[in-house]
């Protein structure tokens, strides 16, 4: 980004932003559309309205896009000033959450908390206060982590007891994708190689350690490796899911034409919406969704990219871990609804029926939008600084030497 002139950098802001604009929408249409198609079925039956559930994303879509643009206009700054207390709002929200009384549980898990209508999902709040508060410890601590390995594990440590409020749910699914993002943020800022690999195999064995003593996540491995073994028990999911890959084939069979949607798959509309979109639009359609989340991880990457090139090192951070969060959840809600990935609960980005998960990605992706503003206001700055100086040298280069003249 350095080597581009003043024009090239706008015309790439403006690209950038558009092209963001663009995927963002394409990827909300999908969901709309195919969250409809999948829920109403079930919303028929369940709540004698086809649209209830469609009507309800809608609404949920339309919230996000508010909070969204209540998100852009607050300057950078403010959330990296924000970090530890949004740090203090997550850990009291995941000790709320598991109280008695106030803490909602569905399907043996206690994630959620009730508002009146609203159901919160707890962990996906957790997510976007995670990465503000790592990217400004970045900020503030960059040399200790790349000299001291002490420094590297200072955020590990704090963020361990969320892991475990988060295990105490459980969300499993949750704990991967976060940890997995604060990783890779801490490994952009400049980590040591080695102690970076030490922590990695030191989480992934304790990963293991939690998914071996655990019954049910034991099942879902067992369901992932042979899932055709026990295709009425811990396979059935998977097993539904796959036949839904199978039945959309190329092209798949039409809007509204899903088998698998009349209560034969499970959370059709929720986590496992990839297998209805397979279904009705076959690899086609899949490969499209998968190419616009490929771009828009890009995209935003790159915002980081001049972020970080410009001096804005928190949007920097910020943005690479929103990036690669809402990459890693994407590519694990596919790799799931596909059989590549053991079972998990995280929604489709944009696209699975949620309210709290739908709104959030709306917050982040209002950051990521925020920080290439403020990149382009950085830029233009620096132009601005440069502009004076180009004036003075011309000046000076225009104006009669009085030595030239003494020696003539």
């Amino acid at each position: 980004m350095n080597s581009l002139n003043p024009a090239q950098q706008l015309a790439f802001t403006l690209a950038s932003r558009q092209w963001l604009l663009i995927i963002i929408a394409a990827l909300a249409f999908c969901g709309i559309v195919i969250v409809t198609s999948a829920s109403m079925d079930i919303a028929s039956i369940d709540n004698e309205a086809p649209f209830f559930y469609a009507k309800r994303h809608g609404i949920f879509m339309l919230t996000g896009m508010i909070v969204a643009l209540l998100v852009y206009q607050v300057p950078m700054a403010i959330w990296e000033r924000s970090g530890g207390a949004l740090l203090v709002v997550s850990y009291l929200l995941l000790v709320l959450v598991l109280i008695p009384g106030v803490g909602k549980s569905v399907n043996g898990s206690t994630r959620w908390i009730n508002f009146g209508p609203i159901n919160i999902q707890i962990s996906e709040i957790v997510k976007v206060c995670a990465m503000i508060y790592v990217a400004g410890y970045l900020v503030r601590r960059v040399d200790e982590i790349r000299k001291s390995f002490w420094g590297f594990m200072k955020p590990v440590i704090v963020l361990s007891v969320m892991v475990l409020l988060l295990l105490k749910q459980p969300d499993f699914g949750a704990v991967v994708v976060i940890m997995t993002s604060v990783f890779a943020m801490l490994f952009l800022a400049g980590v040591k190689l080695s102690q970076f690999l030490m922590v990695i195999l030191g989480s992934v064995g304790a990963a293991s350690l939690v998914v071996f003593t655990s019954e049910y996540r034991m099942n879902r491995v067992i369901g992932y490796f042979d899932p055709w073994a026990d295709q009425y028990s811990s396979g059935y999911q998977l097993v539904q899911s796959l036949i839904a890959f199978g039945r959309g084939e190329w092209f798949g069979l039409g809007l509204g034409n899903s088998i698998q949607k009349l209560f034969y798959l499970p959370e059709a509309h929720t986590d496992f919406v990839f297998a209805i979109l397979a279904e009705e639009f076959g690899f086609v359609g899949n490969l499209f969704v998968i190419a616009l989340y490929i771009m828009l991880v890009f995209i935003a990457m790159s915002i980081g990219r001049r972020a970080e090139l410009l001096g804005k090192a928190f949007n920097a951070y910020l943005v690479y871990g929103i990036s690669i969060l809402i990459g890693l959840q994407a590519m694990i809600n596919v790799g799931v609804s596909s059989g590549l990935l053991p079972t998990k609960g995280l929604t489709l980005p944009f696209i699975s029926y949620g309210g709290s998960s739908l709104i959030i990605t709306f917050l982040m992706m209002a950051l990521v939008m925020r920080a290439d503003y403020e990149n382009d206001h950085a830029s233009a700055e620096l132009q601005d600084k440069k502009r004076p100086s180009a004036k003075a040298a011309k000046s000076t280069r225009n104006k009669p030497s009085r030595l030239r003249g003494a020696a003539v």
